[in-house]
């Protein structure tokens, strides 16, 4: 019988539903007793997608969290194999060690490979390599009729694109296998470099692409008429051998016990903290690190989303592309106009690799990503505004992150939506899905 129906939520906490149940899923499973659900499916792992992607209001969660193991490992090849349920940080834990890395990481370890290729994760790298969707070399899927079908470039390949970017609803993903990269060993060679305005990011990115694997910025949404202060984080895997150093325990032991109060994120405590932040960084300035506070700065407080207390919070993270000028500046403006302040904010560029999935969320152009305290419908109202800017752009809005897009935002953002709705699971179907294929 289903059950435990009431822990299951997003990250962010918004939108608040209830599930008609949830249904654990066994390891060695082969099938499921899907006519005995009613009335759909999701699968459900560490819900962490910030909008309601992962949820299914009144429906089922299928929660496949224990569907955990390294089943294949060549490591001579890099190539590995686990179940859909492992996250990030069990094979980073695994591998590293040995000489090799992901190929693509978000920027959280506590990812399930099932949920990365669902969501067809993207990363730091992506100018040069591409999504996570792009190194994965096949995966079994578990439809509803009780087929499991190995899909692949070569082999069902139709549901292999639907699959990768498809958030879940081509059904459950029960293993995959994809190519790692090799190290040399676990540290970062990192540059921070501050900016002063979007056009100075602007250029400094474009030269860093060429001579850094990784590049991101960090923008200060509180400082400054233009919004326009940050600083540049740009870093490649150390090739030589690097001084010996005690490697830091990658569980968190920091924790946020409770929800925070919600007078605790305001206007001047957000812009003391990106003071603060930006000094720090500047200071830093060049730098070898270990990989963990590189790639998952957040990681290192557990819980961190209690932050925002009991509403939860929201991220608009959208792409523009290139030709798009004055785009940024556009979204930028507008959220100066709110008077809504942003918790984060980073930029990145997307390059050119094509990614297999169907509905996959990067395309050239700039992203991104900024955090809010949610705060009812002021949020929503800015949010309805900046998708206006990226519609107008012809650029998109993620779905992993989104929470309140309307109908005729996504199938602008998203046109072969029709498309790939031809290859949905007939049982299986999400919050999100349902939002954004509502007719008038």
């Amino acid at each position: 019988m289903p059950k435990g129906k009431n822990r299951y939520e997003s990250w962010g906490r918004y939108p608040r539903v209830k599930h008609a149940g949830a249904v654990r899923i066994q390891p060695g499973a082969r099938t499921l007793p899907f006519q005995n659900y009613e009335p759909t499916v999701l699968a459900y792992a560490q819900g962490r997608s910030y909008g309601d992607s992962c949820l299914n209001e009144n429906g089922i969660l299928l929660d496949t969290s224990l569907l955990t193991g390294v089943t294949a490992f060549d490591e001579t090849s890099g190539v590995l194999r686990c179940d859909a349920g492992t996250t990030l940080a069990q094979i980073l834990d695994l591998i590293v060690p040995r000489g090799w890395f992901l190929p693509v990481t978000p920027g959280t370890k506590h990812v399930s490979i099932g949920g990365a290729i669902a969501h067809d994760v993207h990363g730091k790298n992506h100018h040069r390599v591409g999504t996570f969707g792009s190194h994965v070399r096949q995966f079994e899927l578990l439809r509803s009729s009780g087929e499991r079908l190995l899909c692949s470039p070569s082999e069902n390949v139709d549901l292999y694109r639907a699959t990768i970017a498809g958030m879940g609803l081509t059904g459950i993903i029960l293993w995959a296998e994809f190519q790692l990269k090799p190290i040399t060993n676990p540290f970062i060679e990192v540059d921070r470099v501050p900016f002063a305005s979007l056009e100075e990011f602007f250029a400094l990115s474009k030269a860093s692409d060429q001579d850094y694997e990784y590049t991101v910025a960090w923008l200060d949404g509180t400082y400054g008429r233009e919004l326009g202060r940050g600083v540049l984080m740009r870093g490649n895997h150390v090739t030589v051998n690097a001084p010996p150093r005690r490697k830091k325990d990658s569980r968190s032991f920091l924790r946020v016990p409770f929800d925070a109060p919600g007078f605790l994120l305001n206007r001047m405590t957000i812009a003391a903290f990106n003071s603060l932040y930006y000094k720090m960084q500047v200071r830093a300035a060049k730098g070898l690190i270990f990989y963990e506070p590189f790639f998952y700065p957040l990681d290192a407080l557990s819980n961190w989303n209690r932050i925002y207390g009991r509403r939860g919070f929201l991220q608009y993270q959208c792409v523009l592309p290139y030709a798009a000028e004055g785009a940024p500046e556009e979204i930028l403006r507008r959220i100066r106009l709110s008077r809504l302040a942003p918790t984060l904010a980073v930029l990145k560029t997307f390059g050119d690799v094509p990614s297999p999935g169907m509905l996959s969320f990067p395309r050239p152009g700039i992203t991104l990503a900024i955090d809010f305290p949610f705060l009812g419908k002021r949020t929503l109202k800015l949010f309805e505004d900046l998708d206006d800017v990226t519609r107008g752009a012809k650029g998109a809005v993620y779905p992993a992150k989104d929470a309140c897009m309307s109908a005729q935002s996504f199938q602008a953002f998203f046109p072969q939506w029709q498309n790939f709705a031809r290859f949905i699971d007939p049982k299986f179907s999400s919050s999100f899905w349902r939002r954004v294929t509502a007719r008038d």
